[in-house]
C-alpha cells in the first residue's frame, strides 16, 4: 500500500513520535505536518525532524510558516517577521523575498522541506474572516509579484513552497475551518484577478499548490478540493502546473460536515489531487487511510491515478532537501516591520506619537493563544517590554458591564491612553468599545492591528501595524515609545520555539 501512503499528510500530537506514525513511515508515507504542539524550540525541531527521517528519510516535512499571525517554528515566542500584508503595503518585491529567503534558511535548519506558505489569496472581502493580514493585498498585480518572490525566496533554501488558496479564499466571507464558503464569481472573474498571483507563482516554479475548500457555482457544484474541473482542469491543464498538489486540511467543516473526511479523501485523489492533508485525530486518519484503500481495490479510485500522484510527492522530496543559504536574519523582519509603519495610509496623525509618559493600554489587538506568552502576543506585553512603567488590560471580549469601560478609561487619567482593537469593523463589540473610549478621550492613540478597515473608525490618531505578530508589534512599540530605529527587546532575537491555522492558531493545513 505503498504507493497511497506516499500520498499522505499526517498528524500527530505531542513532540515525539508515536509508534503508528513510525509504522506509516515504514510503509513510505508521504509527509508529516508539523503544528505548534509538536514543537518547542530550534534544537527540538531538529531532533524531531531527524527522528522522523532515521524511519522515512524520503518523508516530507511540513509546517505553515507564513510569519506574522501564523507562525509554527516560532509560535511560542511569535514570529519575527511581519506577514504579508505589511509586506505588501511597503512595496518591494526584493524585500519580500529577503524575508522568504531568511524563512526558508531557519525552516532548513530545523529539518523543515515544505512550507504551506505563502497565501496568494487577494484581500478583497473586508469581511473576510481568515485571510486578512495574511494577504499582500486586494491588487492582483501586486499579490502576483509579492507571491513571486516569497516562493523565489523560500525555495533559495531546497524548501518547497506551497501557494495557497486555490483558485482563491479572498472573496469569501466564511471560514471553511467552520462552514463551506460559496463565492458567485465566474471563471472569467478569477481569471482576471484571483488567478493573477497562482500563475506567477506557478512561473516562479512553485512546487506546490494547496487547495480551498470554496464553491465557486458558476464554475463547479463542488468545492475546488474536490472539484476535478478546478484540479485537473484549470491548474493542470489552463495553468500548466505539474508540481504536487496538496489539499487544505480535509478535518475542516468545509469538507467534515459535507462529504466526510474519509470520503473527502478518496474525491479529492480522484480529482487530481496528491497529497492529502489528512484530519488531525490519529482515528480519522486511519479512517481515511481504511476508505481509500476500499476504493482502490473497489476500482472506485483508480490505482494509476495513485500512482501518478505518489510519484509526484516522491519527485518533491527528492528535491527538497532542506539546505540554508545563508543564517536566517530575524533583524530583516524587524526592519520591515518599521518600514510598513511609514506608509502613509497607515499613521494617520503623528501628533501624539510618540508619546509624552508611559501609557494606559486597553488592548484587545492582540492573539489569545495559550503559548504565546503576554510579551509576546500583545502590545501592552511588548510596551510593557520596554518600559515598566506601562500599565493596563488586556480585552478578549466586552466587559460585562458597560460601566466597567468607564472605570478603565478613568484609570488612565493624567496619561497617554492607547487602545489597541484588531479588525473592530468586522468585530461589533470592539467598534462600539472603539467609539465609547474616543468619545470619553479623543486624543486616544488608536493602534489597529489588523487590516486597514479599522482606519476609518478612529479619528485622527491611528497607527496601524497590519498584523498581530511579535515583529508588528515591536515594531509599533518602538514608534510609540519614540524608539523607532532601535532594535528594543527582542527584536532581534533568535528564531525561537514553536508553535498553525486550524485558524491562524490552530493551522491552514487547517491549515490555515
Amino acid at each position: 500500500m505503498s504507493e497511497l501512503d506516499a500520498c499522505l499528510l499526517a498528524r500527530f500530537p505531542g513532540t515525539h513520535v508515536p509508534d503508528w506514525l513510525r509504522r506509516w513511515l515504514d510503509q513510505g508515507l508521504g509527509g508529516v505536518l508539523l503544528f505548534a504542539e509538536n514543537i518547542t524550540g530550534p534544537g527540538q525541531l531538529r531532533e524531531l525532524a531527524a527522528d522522523l527521517r532515521s524511519q522515512h528519510p524520503g518523508v516530507l516535512i511540513a509546517a505553515d510558516e507564513e510569519g506574522g499571525i501564523v507562525t509554527r517554528a516560532e509560535a511560542r515566542t511569535g514570529s519575527s517577521y511581519p506577514g504579508n500584508a505589511a509586506l505588501g503595503a511597503v512595496g518591494d518585491p526584493g524585500l519580500t523575498r529577503q524575508i522568504a529567503a531568511s524563512i526558508g534558511a531557519m525552516l532548513a535548519s530545523g529539518g523543515v522541506n515544505l512550507d504551506l506558505a505563502p497565501v496568494a489569496d487577494l484581500g478583497c472581502h473586508p469581511a473576510n474572516p481568515i485571510i486578512g493580514v495574511r494577504s499582500f493585498g486586494a491588487d492582483p498585480a501586486r499579490v502576483a509579484a509579492h507571491t513571486a518572490a516569497f516562493v523565489t525566496g523560500v525555495q533559495s533554501n531546497l524548501v518547497a513552497a506551497c501557494v495557497k488558496h486555490f483558485p482563491g479564499h479572498g472573496r469569501t466571507d466564511a471560514d471553511s475551518h467552520l462552514t463551506l464558503p460559496v463565492v458567485g464569481a465566474s471563471l472569467d472573474e478569477l481569471r482576471a484577478a484571483d488567478l493573477v498571483p497562482f500563475l506567477a507563482a506557478i512561473e516562479a516554479g512553485v512546487r506546490s499548490v494547496m487547495t480551498a475548500h470554496v464553491v465557486f457555482p458558476a464554475v463547479d457544484d463542488l468545492p475546488a478540493t474536490i472539484s476535478r474541473r478546478f484540479l485537473t482542469g484549470l491548474l493542470r491543464a489552463e495553468l500548466g502546473f505539474g508540481g504536487v498538489i496538496i489539499t487544505d486540511a480535509l478535518g475542516m467543516a468545509a469538507i467534515s460536515d459535507g462529504v466526510g473526511s474519509a470520503e473527502g479523501a478518496v474525491r479529492s485523489l480522484a480529482a487530481g489531487a496528491d497529497l492529502l492533508c489528512l484530519p488531525a485525530e490519529p482515528g480519522a486518519q486511519q479512517l481515511a487511510r481504511d476508505t481509500l484503500a476500499r476504493a482502490i481495490r473497489s476500482g472506485g479510485l483508480p490505482g494509476d491515478r495513485v500512482a501518478e500522484s505518489a510519484a509526484r510527492v516522491r519527485a518533491l522530496a527528492a528535491w527538497a532537501r532542506p539546505r540554508p543559504a545563508a543564517e536566517p536574519d530575524p533583524a530583516l523582519g524587524a526592519a520591515a516591520a518599521r518600514r510598513a509603519l511609514l506608509v502613509d495610509t497607515l499613521l494617520v496623525n503623528t501628533g501624539q506619537v510618540p508619546l509624552a509618559a508611559p501609557p494606559y493600554v486597553l488592548d484587545a489587538g492582540g492573539r489569545m493563544s495559550g503559548l504565546l506568552d503576554d510579551d509576546a502576543g500583545s502590545l501592552l506585553g511588548v510596551l510593557r517590554e520596554r518600559a515598566p512603567a506601562v500599565d493596563g488590560v488586556r480585552l478578549a471580549e466586552p466587559p460585562d458591564d458597560p460601566a466597567e469601560l468607564d472605570v478603565l478609561i478613568a484609570r488612565a487619567v493624567a496619561r497617554p491612553l492607547v487602545l489597541a482593537v484588531r479588525d473592530a469593523h468586522r468585530r461589533p463589540w470592539q467598534a462600539e468599545m472603539l467609539a465609547r473610549v474616543l468619545a470619553s478621550r479623543p486624543d486616544t492613540v488608536v493602534v489597529g492591528t489588523g487590516t486597514t478597515h479599522d482606519r476609518d473608525l478612529a479619528g485622527g490618531n491611528y497607527l496601524g501595524t497590519l498584523g498581530a505578530g511579535r515583529a508588528n508589534l515591536a515594531a509599533a512599540a518602538d514608534v510609540l515609545l519614540g524608539r523607532a530605529g532601535q532594535a528594543g527587546p527582542g527584536s532581534g532575537a533568535e528564531p525561537g520555539a514553536a508553535g498553525r491555522d486550524g485558524r491562524p492558531e490552530r493551522g491552514p493545513g487547517g491549515s490555515r
